[in-house]
């Protein structure tokens, strides 16, 4: 007799996995890809800045989900399973356009942006700003943990590290991150 596939509901905080019967497994892998998808379009879009860009991302991460379902493995953490997809698929785009140099769309919009009158905006602008000058490794870190909700060994899972290394990412990145903040004229270092 078949086991029933496992699939991590991420719609509600705190709730258990739904154990389901493999014929039911392609709507409820569905079902989990629609809950997710709030939370990686914010990871995607702090790993690369840009919105239009980070739906793309989400797009192409969701699509090699859907299509690989069947390589997920019961039992096993399916957000960070697909939050590991979006990553390595932003990985492979950075290597592939490391030597394009070209403006795209909305750069020089933000280039040439007014100072709002609104406070909550401006934080928001300084601490993207911030989170852009961190190097990628922290930057990664910083968003798993603190935006998306992921418990450090998550987190280790998805990058592909010790948990130690996750926790001294998450450590430094904090620390360097208040400095960006505060002084605003540091630059990053490793």
């Amino acid at each position: 007799m078949a086991k029933p596939a496992t699939v991590e509901k991420t719609a509600e905080a705190g709730s258990e996995p739904a154990t389901v019967a493999n014929q039911d497994a392609g709507q409820d892998v569905r079902e989990a890809l629609v809950g997710l998808l709030p939370h990686l379009r914010a990871f995607a879009r702090g790993l690369c800045g840009q919105a239009e860009r980070a739906d793309d991302l989400v797009q192409e991460a969701v699509l090699r989900a859907w299509t690989s379902r069947d390589s997920f493995k019961p039992g096993t953490n399916f957000k960070a399973w697909v939050f590991t997809i979006t990553r390595n698929n932003f990985l492979n785009e950075l290597r592939r356009y490391r030597r394009e140099t070209q403006l795209e769309d909305g750069v020089a919009e933000t280039m040439l942006v007014t100072a709002a009158d609104q406070e909550d905006a401006l934080h928001m602008n300084d601490l993207q700003r911030a989170l852009d000058r961190l190097p990628p490794e922290r930057r990664e870190a910083l968003l798993l943990i603190g935006a998306s909700g992921f418990s450090y060994e998550e987190a280790a899972q998805v990058c592909g590290v010790a948990i130690g290394t996750m926790k001294s990412r998450v450590a430094r990145g904090r620390a360097q991150l208040g400095l960006l903040l505060n002084e605003g004229a540091s630059s990053p270092s490793e």
